[in-house]
């Protein structure tokens, strides 16, 4: 009965290992710790964006060296306009 128990006993501990490797490895592997690009290699950017009400929502879009305003969440989406870069 003794050796039944000793058996268990290690192929617990072997389980454990294994899901302690496989967690850790998951951990390791994260998509997130990957480095990421640098920001100034990205076209398109949202600045900002602000709730105008409950349902649209005004936002400030950077696309390349150019800014547009974009109004979204009602009936339809709509280009407000483009923006003049500061002199």
């Amino acid at each position: 009965m003794n050796s039944g128990l000793s058996q268990l006993l290690t192929a617990a501990g072997a389980l454990a290992a294994v899901l302690l490797l496989i967690v850790g490895a998951a951990r390791l592997l994260r998509p997130n710790t990957w480095p990421r690009p640098a920001q100034a290699t990205k076209l398109l950017v949202l600045r900002e964006s602000v709730p105008l009400d409950t349902r649209r929502r005004l936002h400030l879009v950077q696309c390349g060296p150019r800014q547009v305003l974009l109004l979204t969440g009602g009936a339809q989406d709509l280009v407000v306009g483009w923006v003049e870069p500061p002199a």
